[in-house]
């Protein structure tokens, strides 16, 4: 007897380790195997919070390669992301590089699996942001023994600049960039090469991009030119170390999501993932004049989609955190929240976006450095304690200037 779609399901593994080719090579297989069921039987359980983790990670796989192989669309696709410190995340795993995750060969070979016989291409571009260890160099002795050398272009911000024209025009070099300023490079070569849309992702495994289908499908089915990825979704699949920040980040919450009220008060609350779709003429649009060049970046091209009043779709995906090589874990989170703060601040201020200035003055003059931040991570204020997520960047739960006393006392300590 062929065993049923919850005979499948509840075999499934219950982990995913993304450093592992026997688990990457898993989802192909539990892809196939769900294949012959109706699609929406198999995300009905591919929701479910209960379901084993491959399974649910598979579902959506599944969901994004039924639409690519049933549409007849022609599309030029290009997928960027930015390197730094990335020398073991390429690498293979092994005994001596435990973290390893062979990332560039494995998004190729998603990539190649998820368009193979249809109407649509794509390319990717890995953009060096300045790594002092290396990692574009690594990536392009991977990409020429790659069977898809032609199909990914490595590029390095540092021989991009100094640069007289847009984006790159305000960057005065690429230790001055942290993120931003290589997707920026990466999409103006994109947009040289004549793509129709862009997908931006993070360079380790966390997004499998064979999952590019969703926001796709948003783009040509609903008419959205900007599809935003969403780990915040009930029917999202997130696996995330969020024991890594300290009860404080809810205080750091508040404060992001009440200066940029025009961003979140849309329904967005997860900026900051690593998978979206831009159309073209929206992305040329934005890099006409970006007013940032680090992690802050996805704020200042959303605060860019909004001033142009242009409507966005956000589709749920699964994300499994690859912690152990993060840039945050390396650099420190709190600089990395600070970066966040207040580029957020320049973004909206640059693109006349309306936020709440008042929160946004108090971070500019009490917080100094992230070494402020790192004062406030592991303490809550009292009015925040019982707050629920939708009620973080609202006011009148804690006012700016409530929290601008709450942050002094934390100093003074």
């Amino acid at each position: 007897m062929n065993p049923t779609l919850y005979d499948i399901c509840n075999s499934s593994k219950t982990q995913f380790d993304l450093t592992s080719a026997s688990d990457q090579q898993y989802l192909y297989s539990l892809v196939e195997r769900i294949k012959p069921f109706s699609i929406d039987d198999v995300l009905k359980l591919g929701n479910a919070k209960d379901s084993p983790l491959s399974f649910r990670i598979a579902a959506k796989i599944a969901d994004s390669k039924n639409y690519i192989e049933n549409s007849s669309h022609k599309l030029k696709i290009g997928i960027v992301f930015a390197m730094w410190g990335e020398q073991n995340r390429l690498k293979m795993k092994s005994d001596t590089n435990p973290n390893g995750e062979d990332s560039l060969n494995v998004k190729v070979n998603q990539l190649s699996w998820l368009f193979e016989g249809s109407n649509m291409d794509w390319k990717i571009y890995a953009v060096d942001d300045g790594c002092p260890h290396g990692s574009g160099d690594l990536a392009e002795s991977i990409r020429k023994e790659s069977n898809y050398a032609d199909q990914v272009e490595v590029m390095f911000l540092e021989k991009a600049l100094p640069s007289d024209t847009q984006p790159l025009k305000h960057l005065k070099s690429a230790d001055d960039s942290r993120k931003g300023g290589a997707i920026l490079l990466g999409c103006d070569k994109a947009l040289k090469d004549e793509v129709d849309v862009i997908v931006y992702t993070d360079a380790d495994n966390s997004v499998h991009l064979s999952q590019i289908g969703l926001l796709i499908r948003s783009h040509l089915e609903k008419g959205y030119n900007v599809v935003l990825g969403n780990r915040k979704d009930e029917k999202a699949v997130l696996v995330k170390q969020e024991s890594r920040w300290g009860i404080g980040i809810k205080a750091l919450r508040h404060m992001q999501r009440m200066i940029g009220v025009s961003i979140f008060s849309r329904g967005i609350r997860d900026s900051q993932a690593a998978f979206k779709l831009y159309h073209k003429d929206i992305l040329t649009k934005i890099l006409k004049n970006p007013s940032v060049f680090d992690f802050s970046f996805d704020s200042d091209w959303i605060a860019c989609v909004i001033g142009m009043e242009e409507e966005f779709d956000m589709v749920p995906f699964a994300f499994v955190d690859s912690f152990a090589e993060s840039a945050s874990i390396v650099q420190g989170p709190m600089t990395t929240w600070e970066t966040l703060l207040k580029g957020l601040i320049t973004a909206l201020r640059a693109r006349k976006i309306p936020h709440n200035e008042d929160m946004a003055q108090i971070v500019m003059e009490q917080i100094d450095t992230h070494h402020d931040l790192d004062l406030l991570i592991n303490d809550l204020p009292e009015e925040l304690k019982d707050a629920k997520d939708q009620d973080l960047g609202n006011p009148y739960v804690m006012s700016p200037k409530a929290m601008e006393k709450w942050i002094i006392s934390k100093k003074m300590k």
